[in-house]
């Protein structure tokens, strides 16, 4: 099962120096169907479990053209740290490495 099909229970407030599991950014139908919004979801624990924190960037015709955002973190790196990663990959026409840059690639695995 991929983290897409599971239902996390979602949390409204965050903080920024907290460890982060996940921080990804696209479209979904706002609340009330009032049109498509470009949504930050920042995957933290909470009660020791794995919940979701949803900020609205706004309105979807604001980003077209920009690209999806996902940005794996497995706790290493915090809430800031992500959204600075965010921020760069936003404003960079060359797409970030993030396996390489958070140096994943070199995880062992069992």
């Amino acid at each position: 099962m991929t983290i897409e099909n599971r239902l996390y229970p979602v949390t409204q407030f965050i903080n920024g120096n907290e460890k982060a599991f996940w921080l990804t950014e696209f479209p979904y139908q706002s609340p009330g169907y009032r049109g498509f919004h470009r949504y930050q979801i920042i995957y933290v624990i909470r009660d020791g479990k794995l919940a979701e924190y949803h900020e609205d960037m706004g309105i979807g015709k604001k980003w077209k053209g920009t690209k999806y955002i996902n940005i794996p973190s497995l706790f290493e790196y915090t809430v800031d740290h992500l959204r600075g990663l965010a921020e760069e990959e936003r404003n960079e026409k060359d797409r970030i490495d993030f396996m390489d840059l958070l140096q994943l690639n070199k995880v062992k695995r069992a």
